[in-house]
């Protein structure tokens, strides 16, 4: 769906209201072009209309990635004064968390972030799409989009800050799991993940909250890092992990970073799916609360209703 400009206020009818259903991008431009709409055509169809969405998710993910290095050198590597400053783990942890959580919540706010709907996660995309509010293409090209994020802003990053993520006590941000070892991490992953999707699509989906679904999100995250990394490393994001596996070449346990989170989210979709409905699901933007752009199946109006 694409909006018409006006700003979405759930509590404001007429605006809603202005938000009119259009069959899907890709199908327009194949009528257009008078195109059969085979798999080449879809595609075309997909990248004509909607890469700015797909680059957008890769720089909302690279800046988090450049910003996550950035915060990693500052609290962990040995030269740091605030690493010095600082001596007790927990307490850099909890400076650590609360770091990413603002990071993430000024991506989602950021107007790239509100555009594309800064999933910067092929979990909570591909969750999207399983709950029906995302087309096939665009979940694969926001998947590889945030993959491409990832990696570029890891490397941005050792780039920038001549080499110093690549210390040890950095080690790119890498994820790994804790002295509990693979199944505590698997389990850990499992159950962020889970509850961090279960939020998102609670107060999304509710008018009087879904403004701040951001603020949530990114106080989870804060939260996670601060008490849930010392068993995984707290991703909840297999482009996140790749990003930093690439660069710091980890990849014994990568597979618990591809399979826990997605299945945690999932397994959030089917919960909210079996107690709410599909219908409850009005959109796939993680902040709509704008006048951006919408390239969604989005029911946005039908919440202010």
């Amino acid at each position: 769906m694409i909006d018409d400009g006006a700003p979405h206020d759930p509590n404001t009818a007429p605006m809603a209201m202005n938000i009119a259903r259009r069959p899907s991008p890709s199908r327009n431009t194949l009528a257009r072009r008078g195109a059969s709409p085979g798999l080449t055509g879809m595609i075309f169809g997909a990248v004509s209309q909607h890469w700015p969405e797909y680059a957008m998710e890769a720089f909302g993910l690279g800046l988090f990635m450049v910003s996550a290095c950035a915060f990693g050198v500052l609290f962990e590597h040995p030269n740091s004064p605030v690493r010095q400053a600082v001596p007790n783990p927990a307490a850099r942890r909890i400076l650590m968390g609360g770091a990413m959580g603002l990071t993430a919540i000024a991506n989602t706010y950021s107007p790239w972030g509100q555009r594309s709907g800064a999933h910067l996660n092929p979990s909570i995309t591909w969750t999207f799409f399983r709950l029906g509010k995302v087309e096939p293409w665009d979940a694969v090209f926001y998947s590889a989009g945030q993959f491409v994020g990832a990696v570029s802003g890891v490397l941005l990053a050792r780039a920038v800050l001549m080499g110093l993520p690549a210390h040890p006590s950095v080690n790119y941000v890498a994820t790994k799991p804790g002295p509990n070892g693979t199944g505590a991490a698997f389990a850990g992953e499992l159950i962020i993940s889970f509850l961090l999707m279960s939020v998102v699509l609670r107060v999304s989906n509710t008018a009087r909250l879904t403004r701040f679904t951001p603020l949530f999100a990114g106080v989870l995250v804060a939260a996670y890092i601060s008490l849930e990394a010392p068993l995984s490393g707290m991703s909840m994001n297999p482009a996140r992990t790749f990003g930093s596996a690439l660069a710091a070449k980890a990849w014994d346990s990568l597979w618990i970073y591809f399979t826990a989170p997605p299945l945690g989210m999932l397994l959030a979709g089917e919960v909210y799916l079996r107690f709410r409905g599909r219908r409850k699901v009005f959109c796939a933007k993680l902040h709509h609360h704008n006048n951006k752009r919408c390239i969604f199946r989005c029911n946005y109006r039908e919440l202010g209703a």
